[in-house]
């Protein structure tokens, strides 16, 4: 079978896009979606995307195979590249696309805006708080988890929990350059207290509207952004009186804005790039 996918990137986290508008079954399999998220013996990305038909009076609805063959919920980053694939296969079929767009994802309905400075805002709908809707085992069911005290590598770390349809651990830190990823994230990611694995944000406060994050994402690993995490960053930050309800998150592949307004939704806004388009047999 001959499959053409475009890769897109939001601030370096990588996106193999496929086109599976016309049908609801997906045209690759956990498996093979992993041998082309390899950077050396495939295409190379964090996860491969699916354009989907709509449900529930949605557009479109979004799917997504992380680089291990796992299916999160929801990735902020990889929906911004998403509505940029969709403009773009809308402008190939008809010369003309939506500037807004509804899309049916596993954590919920998303709405998409492409701005006129090639920026995307995504309304990411209201955080879970509770230890229930994580998951997490931290607290009581019916309780927030918000700094908490958490055993990871020998140390204590206080842990704030957030579901943005899928779950994160935040932790504030003095200089997130000197955490080593490579060993502490897989602990945080299958830690006792997460039964459904969670991804886990570094966050260093430089001032209360700007912020630097650094992020071991589940089924990923290292990534150079991650959109719910930043999300999930700012509403900790705010839970903890650290942070603004509106910041700039700065990740190692760039920045994005964040904002948790007064009714409880959060919008998130930041690029999403077309790298190169291709065909390949699977």
């Amino acid at each position: 079978m001959s499959l053409e996918f475009v890769k897109y990137h939001g601030l370096g986290n990588d996106f193999i896009l496929v086109d599976n508008r016309a049908s609801t079954k997906l045209r690759l399999t956990p498996d093979r979606a992993v041998k082309l998220c390899d950077r050396h013996f495939g295409i190379g990305a964090d996860g491969v995307i699916f354009a989907l038909p709509g449900q529930d009076g949605t557009d479109y609805t979004m799917r997504i195979f992380n680089s291990d063959g796992s299916e999160p919920e929801m990735c902020g980053n990889g929906i911004r590249c998403l509505g940029r694939f969709l403009a773009d296969l809308e402008t190939t079929d008809t010369e003309v696309s939506k500037q807004k767009y509804l899309i049916h994802t596993l954590a919920g309905v998303m709405t998409l805006k492409l701005e006129a400075n090639g920026q995307v805002t995504v309304d990411m709908g209201m955080p879970y708080l509770l230890a229930a809707e994580i998951p997490t085992s931290l607290v009581d069911a019916d309780l927030k988890v918000i700094d908490q005290p958490l055993d990871v590598a020998g140390q204590t770390w206080q842990v704030t929990c957030v579901s943005m349809g899928n779950p994160h651990c935040i932790t504030f830190v003095e200089d997130v350059a000197a955490i080593s990823l490579e060993q502490i994230g897989p602990q945080f990611e299958h830690h006792s207290a997460f039964p459904q694995r969670i991804n886990t944000e570094f966050i260093q406060v430089v001032r209360s509207d700007y912020l630097k994050m650094r992020v071991w994402e589940r089924g990923a690993g290292i990534t150079l952004a991650c959109g719910t995490g930043a999300c999930a960053s700012l509403i900790a930050g705010v839970l903890t009186g650290r942070c603004d309800r509106r910041a700039t998150i700065e990740l190692p592949g760039g920045c994005l804005e964040i904002e948790w307004a007064a009714d409880g939704r959060i919008a998130m806004t930041g690029p999403a790039t077309r790298v190169f388009a291709g065909n390949l047999e699977v």
